[in-house]
């Protein structure tokens, strides 16, 4: 039934509450392109992550010589700025009206100020003082991390937009999970077979320690890092006129955006999720920031050997963006995520865990670099299928949500997502460099001269705090309580609602 011309208005208010009408490929299958353009987009985060996880301590603690614990201090300093920039952009994105949608104008803005801080954070000035040195890693990790919201978060809320389906979202998921980690791991591996050994020197024999080669590798990454942004933003752009519209303009006061953000978010699963995303992020930013000291010095593999562990990565990716749908049809996404992730998480510390009881041989042995290649690329593969599975659980509250609050809030969910990686995997990193700082190992420690008793203190350290931090994670996920009939239900009852007000 027609509004008559007095209600025109509201006519048009509540159009723009309306979700994507049904025939708009909401609930459809996503043609190959749109994926293949919407997953690439995390080449950029993946890239950034990969960076500033694996590489940022190491570079200035063993390379520029800045302490450990400054390092730390200086990326924990900017895990705060993220408390404020993730709802921020989130609440934003999710009630910005323009005619790119509420999604891209911030992807279109983010490309040029994240390309650019992150190529001079690997570029620091020469001669500059420890206390100069740390703030100069505040200011520009501070920069990259707000920009980084500025895409990711829009980002990755089309996803629960592009697609309603349950299986569908965790098959779009796959895409992005599987170039987020070939993306970053792309750059690494070109680390290790190229630059690095490209750089070694008389003076400098691993170039992992030579300063030039992580100035030409931010010229690399810096470019990557734009190229994706801008095709995951132009390659989605045709998706506008069918993605969600903005609520209706609305009076709104500081004290009602609180309570819309603590209504939106207060479901117990979100809460859940929320605890056990912080705790899954926190030790994959401790393994992460780790990762190449134990790689180094604990078991002593030279840069090629690191480059090939690192190539397996690739294999990992394709394990985990295949299994994720797979385990979603058969075991549901909280089941799968559970068996999945008990298996990846107990393995995942096994082999320093073997190394530390005498059951493993010496590092001369051949065997050590296959037994760990072939373990490494099989748990990282479970990894990424419990993060696809994870976040797809994510996307299906957002449904729930809009039929406790009558709002779609993808942006708002996503930034809390982005939230939780980005201060969990930062945290982590920050407990890396405590870590290291317990068992001794020194600024400048030169491989194969690190005593034994440190590498045995590092990996005792390691072992109990992952799995504990692991372990936590499974025990709240299993409070999780959205299955398929439940997402199905709600999307019934909403189509019901629109129909009623139609």
């Amino acid at each position: 039934m027609k509004e008559p011309p007095a209600s025109g208005q509201l006519a048009q208010e509540r159009e723009l509450l309306q979700p994507a009408p049904a025939d708009s490929g909401a609930s459809k299958k996503l043609s190959l392109g749109t994926k293949l353009a919407y997953g690439f987009g995390s080449v950029a985060y993946g890239v950034k992550d990969g960076g500033l996880k694996y590489f940022l301590l190491l570079f200035y603690a063993q390379v520029i010589g800045v302490d450990a614990l400054l390092v730390s201090l200086a990326i924990l300093i900017a895990l705060i700025s993220d408390a404020f920039s993730d709802p921020i952009v989130g609440y934003w994105s999710d009630n910005l009206r323009s005619r790119w949608g509420r999604r891209h104008p911030f992807m279109y803005i983010a490309a040029v100020p994240i390309s650019v801080s992150y190529y001079f954070i690997w570029n620091p000035p020469t001669g500059w003082s420890d206390t100069a040195l740390f703030w100069y890693i505040v200011v520009l990790a501070v920069i990259i991390r707000t920009f980084i919201t500025f895409f990711e978060t829009p980002n990755t809320a089309l996803t629960p937009e592009l697609t309603q389906d349950y299986d569908e979202r965790s098959s779009l998921l796959g895409f992005r999970y599987y170039f987020g980690w070939t993306g970053g791991n792309a750059m690494t591996v070109i680390n290790f077979a190229l630059i690095f050994p490209a750089f070694a020197t008389v003076t400098i024999p691993n170039g992992q320690f030579n300063p030039e080669a992580y100035s030409f590798y931010s010229m690399i990454a810096s470019g990557l890092i734009f190229t994706a942004i801008m095709v995951s933003a132009l390659g989605t752009h045709s998706r506008i006129p069918h993605l969600q519209a903005p609520p209706p303009k609305r009076d709104l006061t500081l004290g009602k955006i609180f309570r819309e953000i603590f209504e939106t978010l207060s479901s117990r699963s979100f809460i859940v999720l929320f605890c056990a995303a912080l705790l899954a992020w926190t030790a994959s930013g401790l393994a992460a920031g780790l990762a190449f000291y134990f790689a180094t010095y604990f078991w002593g593999f030279s840069p090629q050997q690191l480059g090939v562990i690192t190539f397996g990565v690739f294999i990992s990716a394709i394990i985990g963006s295949t299994l994720a749908p797979i385990v979603t049809r058969k075991l549901g996404k909280k089941r799968g995520a559970i068996i999945i992730g008990l298996i990846a998480f107990i393995g995942s510390p096994m082999p320093i865990f073997l190394r530390l009881i005498g059951v493993l041989p010496d590092n001369e042995s051949p065997f050590i670099f296959w037994f760990y290649l072939i373990a490494n690329t099989i748990d990282v593969g479970l990894i990424i299928c419990y993060q696809i599975l994870a976040a797809s659980m994510i996307a299906d509250l957002v449904e729930q949500a809009e039929v406790k609050t009558g709002r779609r809030s993808e942006g708002l969910f996503f930034a809390a997502s982005t939230f939780m990686r980005k201060w969990g995997e930062g945290f982590g990193i920050v407990a890396a460099g405590f870590v290291l700082a317990g068992a001794g190992l020194a600024a400048g420690a030169v491989q194969g001269e690190v005593p034994e008793d440190t590498l045995w203190d590092l990996g005792a350290v390691y072992v109990p705090t992952i799995l504990a931090l692991w372990m936590a994670m499974i025990g709240f996920i299993s409070f999780y309580s959205l299955d398929r009939s439940g997402h199905e239900s709600n999307l019934r009852e909403l189509a019901r609602r629109r129909g009623a007000e139609s």
